[in-house]
């Protein structure tokens, strides 16, 4: 009997084992065919550490999806879209380091020889290519009944390029070019089996109707086509410098700061937005809800805003253009029509990465994003808040009025002003200036705060004789400065934390009193 039942065990172990080795088998296969129809995952074939539209987003509007054989799924129209531009960001990166990795899962073969023997060629003679597309107007001119091939003509594509030989700069291009495009359905993703180019054609890109309320003639700002002088200030709130949209947002703070500026006789406040706080290409939802507030609560107090974009962000590299480009893009369509807002400053002093970052990637990245600006935004002005009167006269032809920072001695304001106004033709703020109250161990006991009224009273008398625009720096002072924005060092951070014209506790500082003229 026993025997017996030992048996039974082997026999239903055995069974067991089959009916498990078949379960797994089934899902082994099953994986197998997922895989195969579904193609691989391209960033671990091609060891990328993020997807595409983390790290290359060109701006995309297909502009005709009509096709007489089948109609174009959503779903489908995704993944081509997807799989065509991994394709350039594959090229693009394939020229910039001179590298085949990843050209055989997003070319069929006759179109990745031709790649082959660009990059041999440039490799040989020491040549790259930084690369990026800006734009596409993809059109569809057909789509198989089998799903399995695509033709579009991709117009008016624009095209940056900087090529090097030796690693010195030889030049640099914009272009817009025009490709014929088909695509196969290779192993479940779309490769491109030709990309023809063609000549550009004539392109009249859809135009937003401009309604301005701040326009610009000759040297002066205008409101509503009356003469607008700027008296303005830098803004954060007290308890969040350098962090004015993150967890500690107010609105009953910010509404009684604007109280106090609209008491003071001040008509402009400039706020900063920070490139990864408010989510870099992907912009996050609660970020525009809380600079909506703050702006629907400057125009109910009548204070013009200027807002400062790209805070904080110093990669001006070609492969970083697609997403800032959509951060812009993002930022500025939302509030194209807020009533509030006077100017957009596309980045505040620049001209500090020029030694580290090229002045030339930075002054190309800063006319592209005026592009990008004006084309989402024709209603607001636009101007760059340079941190000295020389690198002021950077791209000043693109700018609707000059702004510049002033920190040196003061008897030089109205030589450096006018200068500016003379070169430049348009009308110069000068948005920032001001000195610390500090005055202790780590200066040298240099200064007060009676030496700060003093230099605000002498500030206001060059204002007021000048009619010049100004934004002083800033209405409070801070407890709390952050390492990143002056230094870890007290001898930094003192003096940064008590530029204010109210102290840490609330109370006005003798300068309050010249806050504006």
């Amino acid at each position: 009997m026993k025997i017996i039942n030992n048996r039974n065990i082997y026999k239903t172990a055995l069974i067991l084992s089959f009916i498990l080795i078949s379960i797994f088998a089934l899902l082994g296969l099953a994986k197998t065919l997922d895989y195969l129809n579904t193609g691989a995952e391209r960033t671990s074939m091609l060891h990328l550490e993020t997807e595409s539209e983390d790290i290359y987003l060109p701006k995309v509007n297909w502009t005709k999806l009509d096709n007489p054989a089948r109609e174009m799924e959503k779903n489908t129209l995704g993944k081509i879209e997807r799989d065509y531009l991994f394709s350039w960001y594959v090229k693009n990166n394939a020229l910039e380091n001179n590298t085949s990795k990843g050209i055989d899962y997003y070319y069929t073969q006759n179109t990745r020889e031709n790649l082959y023997r660009t990059i041999n060629y440039n490799k040989s003679h020491e040549i790259t290519i930084e690369n990026t597309t800006i734009k596409h107007f993809p059109e569809l001119e057909f789509y198989s009944e089998d799903g399995q091939l695509v033709v579009f003509t991709d117009k008016n594509v624009v095209e940056f390029q900087k090529l090097y030989q030796n690693k010195q700069l030889i030049t640099s291009i914009q272009d817009t070019a025009t490709y014929k495009v088909m695509m196969l359905l290779e192993d479940g993703f779309w490769r491109v089996r030709h990309l023809l180019k063609m000549k550009s054609e004539a392109f009249a890109p859809d135009t937003i109707k401009a309604n301005p309320i701040y326009t610009v003639k000759n040297n002066q700002i205008l409101q509503n086509k009356i003469p607008y002088t700027i008296k303005g200030i830098n803004y954060y709130p007290k308890n969040s410098a350098w962090d004015t949209f993150g967890e500690r947002f107010n609105k009953d703070t910010i509404a009684v700061d604007f109280d106090i500026m609209k008491k003071a006789n001040l008509n402009t406040v400039r706020v900063f937005i920070q490139y990864g706080d408010f989510g870099k290409a992907k912009i996050i939802p609660e970020k525009l809800e809380k600079l909506k507030v703050l702006l629907d609560l400057a125009e109910a107090k009548k204070l013009a805003v200027i807002v400062t974009l790209f805070d904080f962000y110093s990669d001006y590299t070609i492969d970083s253009w697609t997403l800032t480009h959509r951060h812009a893009e993002q930022i500025v369509s939302t509030f194209k029509d807020h009533k509030a807002i006077l100017a957009w400053d596309l980045k505040n002093e620049p001209n500090l990465d020029f030694e580290n970052r090229d002045k030339d990637n930075v002054l190309s990245w800063l006319d592209h994003i005026t592009t990008v600006v004006k084309e989402n935004d024709p209603n607001h002005l636009i101007t760059i808040g340079w941190s000295n009167s020389v690198e002021a006269t950077n791209l000043a032809d693109k700018m609707d009025f000059i702004s510049y920072h002033f920190y040196n001695d003061m008897q030089h304001l109205e030589y450096e002003t006018n200068k500016l106004l003379k070169t430049t033709k348009k009308p110069v703020v000068i948005e920032e200036f001001g000195v610390p109250s500090y005055g202790g161990m780590w200066n040298l006991w240099e200064g007060s705060i009676k030496k700060q009224a003093a230099y605000h009273q002498k500030m206001q008398t060059y204002f007021k004789k000048n009619n010049y625009s100004f934004m002083s720096w800033t209405l409070y002072d801070f407890p709390h400065v952050p390492d990143q924005v002056a230094g870890k060092w007290p001898w930094q951070k003192m003096r940064q934390k008590k530029f204010g014209f109210i102290d840490d506790k609330g109370n006005n500082k003798p300068a309050f009193k010249y806050i504006s003229n």
